[in-house]
């Protein structure tokens, strides 16, 4: 996993920002309410996504998501030898039924304007802009409903 970051945001293992790859288990198979998803060819990890409950405290959302209600999505990357055959598509979509089955009723995410293809697959999988940043990082910030 951390070769595709190292492709996509140019940093390797970074605690600040990978403290959940490091806690794995404890973020996302041990707590009933979150999961972690892989696609693999063989021996090699070509896709992953992690859903788990809302844990962020940005000062803009307070009040607005809660870990009962919000599910969040961490880590949706395919690899670019992957890409373009719906894995991406299908990955999400099994996120949220995760999400429904274990009683979310909205989905939260993050993702960063420098990365091409994100915004328009986002938007077309029904997740609408909420807040977009002028921070170093490009953040926008997007939510579904999925009741």
């Amino acid at each position: 996993m951390y070769g595709q970051i190292k492709k996509e945001y140019g940093i390797g293992p970074t605690p600040e920002f990978h403290y959940d790859i490091e806690g794995i288990k404890e973020y996302y198979i041990v707590p009933e309410s979150n999961n972690f998803f892989m696609v693999s060819d063989g021996e090699k990890i070509v896709a992953t996504a992690a859903i788990r409950a809302y844990d962020k405290d940005y000062d803009m959302f307070k009040g607005k998501y809660t870990k009962e209600d919000t599910a969040s999505i961490w880590r949706l990357m395919v690899d670019e030898d992957y890409r373009r055959h719906g894995l991406a598509r299908e990955l999400v979509n099994i996120m949220e039924e995760f999400a429904r089955k274990v009683g979310y009723s909205k989905i939260y995410l993050h993702t960063h304007r420098y990365l091409d293809a994100a915004l328009p697959f986002w938007k077309s999988m029904g997740y609408t802009v909420t807040v977009e940043e002028d921070d170093y990082d490009e953040t926008t910030h997007m939510i579904k409903e999925i009741t």
